[in-house]
């Protein structure tokens, strides 16, 4: 029982880039902009909060840092595809390529200013996002250590997915935000600001993502700055919108079973299946490229692909 119960709050804790990075894709197809750039996005994020924790010492600063980081880079996805009407698989692989660069590129410049060549954060910043200590509920037997025992990330990307699924289900701009992703046309036709809106979501979505950065940077990797910090996990929230059915609240559910797919390897007995490392840190994408493929042959039931995905809005057309 304990075993199994360390799996889930591992699952979880591992998990929670995913949630970032799928909430702030959702955003992005609700409006009808397949955006690639989710790996890129998170690789800004992931550099902008690390090294705005590193030098100010404070978890706040950090965590808008990262949100900055990764609104700049979709705000420039934005301007390409919405604005210029640049084709957007290709905008989003070059997000995706700069991004990476680009977070690389300032980590080894700061690596270099360094006397022991290792940038670390503070201390005050390892407490302060270090696992939150809830009065009685956290030391609860059980339920205390599933529910009440993770850092400040967790409970934030939780609160962000419940939130931006009543958003775009329960409020009117909400379902005004979603017909822009169906028919822009007849969006536009009403009175609904198509540009703005577009905007909007997207440069917001990217924030998300970046927070999902800063969590690795910060949390998954220890404090130390690592390059390629990010890790592939961009690629698989693009997935798991699929796998989500491009609702932000199964988003939790999704994030948490490809993050117990993550940590497996620590909790397989090796008696039983004597696959090599390899094979489990291969397996998340593997399941990755699987539901990508299965939702390319059937829709799935309840799935509701925005109509207009991947497809630029001109004005003048309608």
């Amino acid at each position: 029982m304990e075993m199994v119960l360390k799996f889930l709050v591992a699952a979880i804790v591992a998990g929670t880039p995913l949630l970032f990075g799928t909430v702030g894709e959702i955003l992005n197809e609700k409006v009808g902009h397949l955006n690639l750039g989710v790996e890129g996005m998170m690789s800004i994020g992931a550099c902008a909060g690390f090294m705005a924790g590193y030098y100010s010492n404070s978890f706040l600063v950090a965590l808008l840092a990262s949100f900055a980081g990764g609104a700049f880079g979709a705000l420039i996805y934005a301007v390409l595809t919405v604005t210029f009407m640049a084709n957007q698989n290709v905008t989003g692989l070059t997000l995706t390529i700069f991004g990476i660069g680009l977070a690389n590129f300032v980590g080894v410049y700061a690596l270099s200013t360094t006397e022991n060549g290792t940038l670390k954060l503070p201390e005050r910043i390892g407490a302060q996002i270090g696992s939150v200590h809830i009065p009685v509920l956290s030391d609860l037997p059980i339920v205390g250590e599933l529910l009440f025992s993770y850092n400040p990330f967790v409970y934030l990307a939780i609160a962000i997915a419940i939130a931006m699924h009543l958003y775009l289900f329960r409020t009117r701009r909400g379902l005004n935000l979603q017909s822009i992703g169906e028919n822009p046309a007849a969006a536009d036709a009403v009175g609904i600001h198509v540009t703005r809106i577009k905007y909007l979501s997207i440069v917001i979505g990217g924030g998300i993502c970046g927070i999902g950065g800063a969590y690795c940077s910060m949390i998954i990797n220890g404090g130390v700055w690592i390059s390629d910090n990010v890790g592939g996990l961009g690629w698989i929230a693009v997935a798991l919108v699929i796998f989500a059915r491009w609702k932000p609240a199964v988003a939790i559910g999704g994030s948490f079973i490809f993050g117990a797919l993550r940590v497996l390897k620590y909790y397989v007995p090796k008696s039983l299946f004597a696959f090599p490392n390899a094979f489990y840190d291969m397996l998340p994408f593997l399941i990755t490229a699987l539901v990508l493929v299965i939702s390319s042959i059937r829709k799935s039931k309840g799935a509701h692909i925005p109509a207009n995905l991947g497809v630029n809005y001109f004005r003048e057309d309608r």
